[in-house]
């Protein structure tokens, strides 16, 4: 007959194998690395795939390597000008050494939110409202520098930043709306101002032309008369030049 009681310790010493094995695989993806620390002393990295540890022992630190995106909150700036605004924007980076993201700083992510807040309050603060406006992009590649050389002790590669939102007073986009509207304005008189020289060097060549032959000047006159008869007018008085009837005047003197 089976004694099962007899196997026991056998059926326990096979279970708690089983655990020791399980506890002592790890399998990482390609997108991840491991920080292997061996009695509080960091021995390497780890992964990706399969590897083994030492329960008890060992202890793994997970790190990724994707690309995060991290949206920076609202930050109330005063800029150079003295005009206060809320900017908000967002820093793409990620971990190129993970053994220094894990022992240089205690928490990688926490430390890069709080540096990209303080970098964007301290870089806004130097440039005015106009050049915030206008020079989004210089601003962007500034803050990523000043970032990225930060954040490189810590093994974080800031790959890029963008200014994401900048929300004006009031009244500073009812005055930017008033600057605008005054700058088309002059934009419209500068150019009918050209469109009227241009009209007048026109017209003072050819009244050249006109002076230089006055059969022309018959010829602009008798298209004028036919232009006038095709709308179609009930009656039109129209002065007669002296010119065109100068010559049947000298033939009936001489008759």
């Amino acid at each position: 007959m089976f004694d099962f009681i007899n196997y026991i310790p056998i059926i326990f010493l096979f279970a708690i194998c089983i655990m020791f094995v399980s506890s002592a695989v790890r399998i990482l993806p390609e997108y991840e690395r491991g920080v292997l620390f061996r009695l509080g002393r960091m021995v390497g990295v780890r992964g990706p795939g399969l590897f083994f540890i030492i329960p008890g022992v060992d202890r793994l630190v997970r790190v990724t390597l994707r690309t995060v995106a991290f949206e920076v909150p609202p930050q109330d700036v005063i800029t150079h000008d003295n005009v206060t605004v809320k900017v908000s924007a967002v820093i793409y980076f990620r971990v190129m050494e993970p053994q220094k993201a894990i022992v240089e700083v205690e928490d990688y992510l926490y430390a890069t939110s709080q540096l990209s807040q303080t970098t964007l309050r301290s870089v806004l603060g130097q440039v005015d409202l106009d050049e915030l406006l206008s020079n989004r992009e210089k601003i962007n590649k500034e803050l990523q520098e000043i970032l990225d050389r930060h954040t490189g002790p810590w093994g974080v590669k800031v790959a890029n930043v963008e200014v994401k939102n900048i929300d004006l007073p009031q009244e500073m986009q009812r005055a930017i709306a008033k600057q605008a509207e005054a700058e088309r304005e002059r934009r419209a008189k500068v150019i009918h101002a050209e469109g009227e020289l241009q009209a007048s060097e026109k017209l003072a060549q050819a009244a050249k032309v006109l002076a230089v032959e006055p059969t022309a000047l018959q010829l602009r006159y008798l298209q004028t008369l036919a232009e006038i008869a095709s709308e179609k007018n009930s009656t039109t008085i129209f002065p007669v030049p002296i010119d065109l009837i100068k010559m049947f005047l000298e033939k009936s003197g001489k008759a």
